[in-house]
Parts: structure tokens; sequence; C-alpha cells
């Protein structure tokens, strides 16, 4: 029993760890979940959608492991062979020997000298088997009809809130892969830059044909350091990314700008009024 049910429970939960580990999206989770709050909150409908999203992408290979387990039925009939009543099987009724728990129990075992030769062994093997793929098929088609139901009444409720969910979800998402692409740029060009001032200062002859190049480069290239030269700079820029994430508005410069202007107007309008005295 405790073989059969091995075979059937273990390797679902290794197949769900690996699931887990191989979804981007599950460390972005934990990410979100254990972040500072800094300059954004956090919002725990965005962490239970992506946990939800990760656990029922995971759970995908265990189930059809089971599912495909329990269809076979060889595993149950290793599990459960010792506990069918010997009553129901002429080959094992009225059969008070010591060795009956055993027979049963090497059902499964079709070249074993014991039972190979027993006329019920078939018959034990495809009762288990029956009801095996019977509790096989019924779990099959409980996550049909969940599906179906899930699919058919979610368009009845509001999905206000779940469209916000989904879209912050996936900007996060997005928002992480274009900072790590942006922090692929930045190291590409502070190393690149790193290696033409080493070799600019250890080869003389070569300092005039890199600054051509340079220039020239610099022309045709957008330069993504902005100004973040130095180790301490980038390490300080990049826990502020983690300590403090920026809020999510991209009005405050504009907002910054029109309040600049609107000052900058209120001055010229003064002004003009002093004119206008004199």
């Amino acid at each position: 029993m405790i073989y059969g049910m091995g075979i059937m429970f273990v390797p679902p939960v290794a197949l769900f760890l690996c699931g887990l580990i191989v979804n981007r999206q599950s460390v972005i989770m934990m990410e979100e979940w254990m972040r500072p709050t800094g300059g954004r909150r956090k919002d725990l409908a965005i962490v239970k959608y992506m946990c939800t999203s990760v656990f029922t992408r995971a759970m995908v290979a265990p189930v059809v492991w089971i599912l495909t387990t329990l269809l076979d039925g060889n595993c149950f009939v290793c599990a459960f062979s010792g506990s069918v009543d010997p009553d129901k099987f002429p080959g094992f009724a009225n059969n008070t020997s010591p060795e009956l728990q055993i027979l049963l129990y090497k059902v499964p075992c079709k070249e074993d000298v014991l039972i190979r030769n027993n006329t019920s062994r078939k018959a034990v093997s495809r009762y288990l088997k029956c009801w095996s793929q019977a509790l096989g098929w019924s779990i099959l088609l409980f996550l049909i009809i969940l599906a179906f139901l899930a699919r058919t009444l979610k368009p009845c409720f509001d999905q206000t809130s779940f469209l916000q969910t989904r879209y912050w979800s996936n900007y996060i998402d997005i928002e992480q892969k274009i900072f790590d692409e942006t922090c692929c740029e930045h190291a590409r060009d502070f190393a690149r830059k790193c290696i033409l001032h080493f070799f600019q200062s250890m080869h003389s002859e070569m300092r005039v044909a890199r600054m051509i190049k340079k220039k020239e480069e610099e022309k045709e290239e957008v330069d993504h350091l902005h100004g973040i030269t130095d180790h301490e700079q980038v390490n300080k820029l990049l826990k502020s990314w983690y300590q403090s994430k920026p809020p999510l508005s991209i009005n405050l410069p504009t907002h910054r700008q029109h309040v600049k202007g609107k000052s900058n107007g209120c001055c010229m309008d003064d002004n003009n009024s002093k004119q206008t005295d004199v």
C-alpha cells in the first residue's frame, strides 16, 4: 500500500514544486509580497491574483499524473489488493489458510509462483482497476464541470475589479522585464566605457582612434548611463529601486512643469500690469 500510494502521490508533489520553481510569476509574487512599501503601496488583490495563477498552472501536471495513474489502475491494484473481501471471489472464498493475505498482496505480481495459477487473480485485478478508473473518470468529470461553470458564470459578475487586478499584475511582470532589460543595457554601456578607458590609458596610440570611434558611436547610440558612472552610484540606484519604487504616475513631471509655467505666467502678468500702470 505504501509503495502504490507513493507512486500515485509522491511524483505529483515533485511536479508541483517544479511547477512553482519554473514559473517566473512565483518569484515576482514573492518579491511583491516581501518588498518594502516605499513610494508605492502594496495591493493584496494583486498578490492573491498572482498566487491563484501560479498555483493553478502548477497544479496541471500533478492532476494529469494522478488521473493517468487512476485510469491505468496498476498503482491502485498494488495499493489495495490486500484490502478486498476474499469471499467475493471463488478462488479465495472459504480459504482459511494463513497464506490468504499473502496471496491477496501478491495479486499484482503476475509471475509469482503462489498466485500465477490462481483463477481469481485476474478477477481481483479487474475489480480494483474498475474502482480506480471509476474514481479517475469521476475526478475528471468534476474538473470539467467545474471549469465549465467557472467559464459560463464568469460574465455574470462584475468584472471591474478583476480587470484592474489583471492589468496591474501584468504591469508588475512587464515592469520587471523592462527593468532587467534596462539594467542589461546600462551594464553593457558601463562595461564598454570602462574597457575603453582602460585601453585608452594603456595605449596612447589607440587613444585617438578610440576617441573618434567613441564619438561616432555616441552620436548613433543612446547613452543609458544618465550620469551614473560609479560603482557606488549603481548600487545606490538599485537599492533605491528595491526599497522605494516610484509611484505609479507619469503626470508628476508634467504637473511640475505646469505649475512652473503658471508661476512664470503670473510673474509675467504682474510685470505687464506694472508696465501698464506706469
